[in-house]
């Protein structure tokens, strides 16, 4: 069989778990940092970027992330921003993807919410003419600016709702951001048919991720790796098929995870705990889905079916339409057998 890199390249993939200004490369970031020199911390270097982006711990990644958020100012920023994500996905042969966006750190910068939806629902039509790549948006609260935040982010869902949201989310730092704060917000985008899908137990322990399936109710859960250390919550969600959205590098850049060699993905997958493999914020740990793959594959010993069998998980779990779903799968199924025959 042919080198595992170029069968991870060319395999029909799924991505559930990655962020919208987390995902800006570095040539765009360096240009938005130059166009806003003067006002912003940002290196307007692409290669000083590379130093920028070395994370003491989460509560440092998320000061950067948020001076990267700072650099998108109007709508025209939004829309050029979400294409080139589309671009970039496309150019791994993903071929959906649940784009995490959001919204309130756009629209208190001044960006109007609708103009803020036109723009990334402009960028998913000529992402899907151009490049095939369906994608769909996730409306993430920012935890880090509590209620308010999620008052906004749940209005322009509801009010402003675009074609392409499926799913409504929780980010930021879980310590001192309880889940539960979030319930009534949640239980309103989940009456208005969005999916659950809130980060827990990332930063913090097996708890956040209890409270995040009792108060939110978590059809997914953003990372989750803290589920580990704990066999009775590993075991519910097995039994009631709650995936997890694993970013191995994330975890270790951002120091939720000492290495690569300590990671809890085997870990996980032993207890039968569904899991699908994300990128989060690639540029920004260096990284991309494909990578992603080949970091799992190594935690897994995984043959190319093993990998095929990861990219068919990211199909399952997301909220593609069944159509879909089973046309995608087909599509890795035949790719996987061509590649290894």
């Amino acid at each position: 069989m042919r080198d595992l890199t170029e069968f991870v390249a060319g395999l029909p993939k799924a991505e559930l778990h990655v962020h919208h200004v987390g995902s800006a490369a570095p040539a765009t970031v360096a240009r938005l940092a130059e166009r806003h020199a003067g006002s912003t911390p940002v290196p307007a270097d692409a290669q000083l970027l590379a130093e920028y982006f070395t994370f003491t711990d989460f509560a440092h990644f998320i000061k950067v992330y948020l001076s990267v958020v700072d650099l998108i100012r109007d709508a025209e920023d939004v829309a050029t921003l979400t294409y080139d994500i589309g671009a970039n996905l496309a150019a791994q042969n993903v071929r959906y993807a649940e784009l995490t966006l959001t919204p309130y750190s756009s629209i208190t910068r001044g960006i109007p919410a609708e103009a803020y939806c036109e723009a990334v629902e402009d960028a998913r039509a000529r992402v899907a003419r151009d490049h095939g790549t369906e994608l769909r948006w996730c409306f993430d609260i920012p935890g880090e600016a509590g209620i308010p935040s999620a008052d906004v982010t749940l209005e322009t869902a509801l009010k402003h709702r675009p074609a392409g949201l499926v799913s409504f989310g929780l980010g930021g730092p879980e310590h001192g951001v309880p889940r539960e704060w979030f319930a009534p917000h949640f239980a309103q985008a989940r009456a208005a048919g969005l999916r659950s899908v809130p980060h827990a137990g990332e930063s913090t322990g097996p708890e956040t991720i209890w409270d995040a399936l009792s108060h939110l109710g978590a059809e997914r859960i953003g990372h989750g790796i803290a589920a580990a250390s704990d066999p009775a919550l590993m075991a519910h969600l097995k039994e009631h098929d709650i995936a997890l959205e694993v970013c191995p590098t994330s975890n270790v850049c951002t120091r939720s995870v000492p290495s690569l060699a300590e990671h809890p993905l085997a870990a996980l997958v032993a207890a039968g705990v569904p899991v699908t493999v994300n990128s989060d914020d690639p540029p920004m740990f260096s990284t991309t889905l494909n990578q992603e793959y080949l970091v799992a594959a190594s935690l897994l010993g995984l043959s190319a079916e093993g990998v095929a069998e990861l990219a068919r998980q990211g199909v399952r779990y997301s909220f593609l339409e069944e159509p879909r779903k089973a046309a995608l799968i087909a599509e890795i199924d035949a790719y996987t057998e061509a590649f290894t025959r």
